[in-house]
């Protein structure tokens, strides 16, 4: 079942004949954690704003448990949102932020302070509530939004960027504490992030959008090794596209023959492996072994990058450090493509 519907959503700005998003249908399952994932500028938060109603579309139809709510106004669409600036209010304390939303509502005092003990422990931040916002770092103002926004138990919760503006550390916090507040709650979340690691970590699905077009919407493990496109395999970091044609299920091409999975596409223009799914060394194995030649070697911290030319051809690979050390440019080497780590594009 799902909570939520996109039906060939269309937003133009005014003045703009490119629309920031162009015929979007997606629909999320109902307690699904889905990512908006692209670029900037490519209309993830428009659509998340869309949604929320603080914008309308100029075409398409956005439906929850399968009922429009473009006449809706925001207060009255079962949808909460989370900013990148969490927007408290300074002169509030903790609790009072937390349980703004259902002293709006006219809950008795009584529920409202036990609702906001719970949520706090839910989000780490017991004991806090009467310091003001200004007293509580980045991380755990995030929180407080956080918890303003699940006390309401809404249908969907929409998170625009809610981690961008932390540091390393404390943004792999509250992706952890994300996770587990999903998990606890069961709530639809719909969350935009640029970050191809922080989707992969989080969702449940991701939704692709570049150039306000939905590109691909799968699991991530497919977008990641199973890329709709060259333009979807490119935003998830794949660089090496041999052009060639399939010919009795083997991809046939300047390298020679490679041996293809078995549930290949039967048809492309192009064969894609990924620089982190090569492997290099001295001896040819049984199948998919060519000869290299190394053009140049760099040191990226926790991996290396190689540049090697096959068939007068130049691929990148990715290898640890300790296993790259012992090779130099000039090197003639042999690379092992797997089966299961091709993949077949238009």
């Amino acid at each position: 079942m799902s909570d939520l519907m996109l039906e060939h959503l269309t937003k133009y700005y005014s003045g703009s004949e490119t629309p920031a998003v162009d015929n979007v249908s997606l629909e999320v399952e109902s307690g699904s954690l889905t990512a908006l994932l692209g670029p900037s500028a490519c209309g993830k938060s428009t659509i998340l704003k869309m949604i929320a109603g603080l914008l309308t579309p100029t075409s398409g139809d956005i439906r929850f448990s399968d009922i429009s709510v473009l006449k809706q106004p925001p207060q009255s669409r079962d949808a909460v949102m989370v900013f990148q600036d969490h927007l408290l209010f300074p002169y509030m304390s903790v609790g009072e932020n937390v349980g703004f939303g259902l002293k709006m509502r006219g809950r008795p005092k009584a529920e409202t302070t036990r609702a906001v003990g719970e949520i706090l422990e839910l989000v780490q931040l017991n004991g806090l509530d009467h310091r003001k916002p200004s007293q509580l770092s980045g991380g755990q103002q995030q929180r407080v939004a956080l918890a303003r926004a699940l006390i309401l138990r809404p249908r969907i919760l929409l998170l625009d960027e809610p981690f961008s503006n932390l540091d390393e550390s404390l943004r792999l916090e509250m992706q952890t504490l994300l996770k587990s507040l999903h998990e606890e709650m069961k709530t639809t979340m719909l969350f935009v992030t640029h970050d191809q690691e922080e989707a992969i970590a989080l969702a449940d699905k991701i939704a692709l959008l570049l150039s306000g077009q939905l590109r691909q919407y799968d699991i991530p493990q497919n977008l990641y090794n199973r890329p709709k496109d060259r333009d979807v395999a490119k935003f998830f970091g794949a660089q090496n596209f041999i052009s060639g044609r399939i010919v009795s299920g083997k991809f046939c091409c300047p390298f020679g023959q490679i041996a293809l999975p078995e549930n290949a596409p039967a048809d492309g223009k192009f064969l894609t492996i990924r620089p982190e799914h090569i492997v290099i060394g001295s001896e040819a194995t049984s199948e998919n072994s060519f000869p290299a030649t190394v053009i140049s070697k760099k040191f990226l911290g926790s991996q290396t990058r190689l540049k090697l030319s096959v068939a007068e051809q130049e691929i990148s690979a990715l290898l640890s450090p300790n296993t790259a050390e012992p090779l130099q440019s000039g090197m003639d080497v042999i690379v092992h493509f797997s089966r299961q780590s091709l993949w077949i594009l238009p």
